[in-house]
């Protein structure tokens, strides 16, 4: 089968498409037919291992030492299942399939095994392949912060960094549960924030969103905290009595089976939409990080893999 792979730790050049053996399904697993994935920026900072000096050392230990152990990444895919190991009981070959798993990686392919029990729910019939793709990686992380910052009807939420893979679902998610939405983003992206659902946008090249008089409930950090160390410490500026702040990066997530199935549900019924940047095909995937890595994209940028 074709894939790409990262043979070393460095810039997006270091992803090369080879030809690999394709994988069988061992007990309990399902092989899918990979048709789209979707570059995120956790792949980027596994490629590039761009992480704080503090954790570089952990995440060698963790992924492999001088290049990923998994030499194939990828976390989200949106394919078919064709063919399944022995003591499979929740899926069937032919079953339309989009998941997401950030440990075994392995996206970045025609095939990939992943066990029954994984993050993968079947694919909305509205949704094409490209759409499903940018839906769970964006989507769960959003939720889960929506989530433990215990977002609720009537309040006031402010998500910055609007425009990107988490920022688009949390501006849609927070809508969805009631809140009353502010999205911070760049002048190009303001109408597309608005059309998710923000009843307000700042534009920050324009204007300083501490200065507003708005009070909100939860800030919520859809960027990380190396990008938006400045309005995190902002933040205090625009809370109101009791309100929280929050960022992606804070904790790891616990991503469950639930959630993905509820981002079906509401991509099913229009409360959620993909928001796709570009579509590369697999050939197109140093390319792919390069743009990624750029840190401008709007939501999600897509894979297609034939």
């Amino acid at each position: 089968m074709r894939a790409v792979i990262c043979s070393a730790y460095g810039p997006p050049e270091v992803l090369k498409l080879a030809d690999v053996p394709t994988p069988a399904p061992t007990a309990g697993e399902v092989r899918i037919r990979v048709r789209a994935t979707a570059v995120t920026s956790s792949d980027c900072y596994v490629r590039a291992l761009d992480l704080d000096p503090r954790y570089r050392l952990l995440a060698r230990l963790a992924l492999g030492w001088k290049a990923p152990r998994q030499p194939i990444l990828g976390m989200v895919l949106s394919g078919e299942i064709d063919a399944v190991g022995s003591g499979v009981t929740h899926f069937s070959e032919g079953d339309v399939v989009f998941g997401f798993d950030r440990h075994r990686f392995g996206t970045y392919a025609q095939y990939v095994c992943w066990p029954q029990e994984a993050l993968l729910v079947s694919r909305p019939a509205n949704l094409t392949n490209e759409e499903a793709a940018a839906i769970p990686y964006g989507g769960l992380l959003a939720l889960h912060f929506l989530r433990r910052a215990e977002v609720a009807a009537g309040q006031h939420v402010l998500v910055y960094g609007a425009s990107g893979a988490v920022g688009t679902s949390a501006v849609q998610l927070a809508a969805k549960f009631g809140a009353h939405v502010t999205g911070v983003c760049g002048a190009s992206n303001v109408e597309l924030v608005r059309s998710l659902g923000a009843e307000r946008v700042v534009d920050y090249t324009r204007e300083e969103f501490s200065t507003g008089s708005g009070r909100f409930d939860v800030f919520l950090d859809a960027v990380g905290k190396r990008k938006s160390a400045s309005a995190l410490r902002k933040a205090k500026l625009v809370l109101a009595p009791g309100g929280r702040r929050i960022s992606v990066d804070d904790g790891t997530p616990k991503l469950v089976l639930d959630e993905l199935e509820l981002l079906a549900e509401l991509a099913v019924s229009g409360d959620l939409r993909p928001v796709i940047d570009r579509v590369y095909p697999l050939e197109g995937i140093v390319e792919a990080h390069r743009y990624v890595g750029g840190g401008h994209k709007k939501g999600n940028v897509v894979v297609t893999v034939d």
